[in-house]
């Protein structure tokens, strides 16, 4: 048991630290992909760049580490949407480092450009255009189509389990359904990413995971719904033992 509430700590500590870093990630990217003349602005900005790629990469870390920390707890009530979590959570953390190259290839463009003398922008920008544009589909890809996937299958676990309370798991459910729609919405170029129904789609997810986060801080897992759980595991191994 004490093990299990340890498991639910860290859970914790990760999903604040991945909601930190996604955030610092993408505002220490502006000089190079919110600038219209970034192929000058990024070269002198590289130190800020590469910074906001360590905040993803340690994004891409407590992403992993929250599903691989869950995934002891989730499989004992379903071991195959555990595993489905686990998988999609890594599939998440490939295509936001996906994202991470391009923009430092993006650096590396910039980079090649000023030394050239900056001299002849238009063979450059079609390089340019490709490697944001990677991002960009990255940046959907991941935290809005991936992350609704998988917040919906520990949401569901949860609310199934009464792990944690209901009205957290209800609201992950929501979320997760809010941002599957918004990145539908946003691949069929109904709306812009990061626009105020965007933004207002996402709030959901976003507000699921900071309340799950302090909950299990403060918390943990419920202690009930964890014998509960032993007790079936321990349950269905007897009847496989005889």
């Amino acid at each position: 048991m004490r093990a299990n509430q340890i498991s639910a700590r860290i859970t914790g500590v990760l999903f604040i630290v991945a909601a930190v870093t996604a955030v610092a990630g993408l505002l220490l990217y502006d000089p190079i992909l919110k600038s219209a003349d970034y192929l000058s602005t990024g070269a002198a900005n590289g130190n800020q760049i590469i910074l906001g790629a360590v905040m993803e990469l340690l994004l891409v870390v407590s992403a992993i580490g929250t599903a691989t920390t869950m995934f002891p707890i989730l499989r004992r009530y379903n071991e195959t949407i555990a595993l489905w979590h686990v998988c999609f959570r890594f599939l998440e953390a490939i295509v936001i480092t996906i994202g991470i190259v391009s923009v430092l290839s993006l650096l590396t463009l910039s980079r090649a450009y000023v030394a050239s003398g900056a001299s002849d922008a238009a063979a450059f920008e079609p390089s340019g255009t490709l490697l944001i544009a990677i991002h960009d589909w990255t940046f959907m890809l991941g935290p809005l189509f991936l992350l609704g996937i998988n917040t919906m299958m520990y949401s569901y676990i949860f609310f199934r389990t009464k792990l944690v309370p209901r009205f957290i798991s209800t609201l992950g459910m929501i979320g997760a359904a809010s941002v599957f729609v918004c990145a539908l919405l946003v691949m069929f170029g109904v709306i812009e990413q990061i626009s105020t129904l965007g933004g207002i789609l996402a709030a959901p997810v976003a507000a699921n995971e900071m309340i799950l986060a302090v909950w299990l801080l403060a918390k943990g897992f419920s202690r009930d719904a964890l014998a509960t759980g032993a007790l079936s595991r321990h349950s269905l191994q007897t009847r496989l033992d005889a």
